[in-house]
């Protein structure tokens, strides 16, 4: 008899009580999701994650009290096994870029329907990081590297370019597309990005690379 699968806990926080409570229903209703929680503010959310402890969090960035940003950078600092995922109407590098540096692991746009914020929900909970196609087009629009910028770390420039488009969301596959390069190639950019920068996995690495502005 196969073992059933635990479902993911996650905790909502979104000021607009309509679209809370509708985010409750939509995303309850999964059998592999399990809502422990709903906030209004910031600071509700950061409660209930001490609570519940759940597997993550999907907020607004725009809330009263403690907006999305400052609950993100809490959340990270506090509860760095829970992964954040911004749920926004918003869409422009600033807002992305601030969430991002803060340790959000993954960032939808309200137009996302409910299969991609659960795929999204479970990636992040697996350390893996989702992006808006809007968002991807917000961060690639500017240079992914300025030219009077040395990569940090012994990091050669193909590295560093590699690391700002994993930053910027793209897959192993879309980063060889973009590079002409083969997928073989790409992996081991990554492989050796991971040994210099001292990340064990993507959402280490896109961390990194906010740090040292590498994007």
């Amino acid at each position: 008899m196969t073992e059933a699968v635990r479902a993911l806990r996650i905790v909502i926080a979104d000021d607009q009580a309509s679209v809370r409570e509708g985010l409750v229903l939509l995303l309850g209703g999964l059998p592999d999701i399990d809502v422990v929680g709903s906030a209004a503010d910031g600071e509700q959310a950061l409660a209930l994650v001490a609570e519940h402890q759940p597997d993550a969090v999907l907020l607004d960035l725009h809330m009263p009290v403690l907006d999305g940003i400052e609950t993100t950078r809490r959340l990270t600092d506090q509860h760095p096994a829970v992964a954040v995922i911004v749920l926004t109407t918003y869409a422009d590098e600033a807002s992305v870029r601030d969430a991002l540096d803060a340790g959000a692991r993954s960032y939808l746009t309200k137009d996302a329907d409910r299969a991609d914020i659960s795929r999204a929900l479970h990636a992040a909970a697996g350390g893996l990081t989702v992006l808006d196609h809007r968002v991807k087009a917000a961060l690639l629009a500017p240079a992914l590297l300025r030219p009077d910028v040395t990569p940090p770390d012994e990091l050669t420039d193909r590295e560093a370019e590699v690391l700002a488009l994993i930053a910027h969301g793209l897959t192993n596959p879309e980063i060889a597309a973009r590079l002409y390069l083969s997928s073989h190639t790409i992996k081991t950019h990554i492989n050796r990005i991971f040994t210099k920068t001292g990340s064990r996995d993507r959402a280490a690495a896109i961390g990194y690379a906010h740090r040292h502005h590498i994007t």
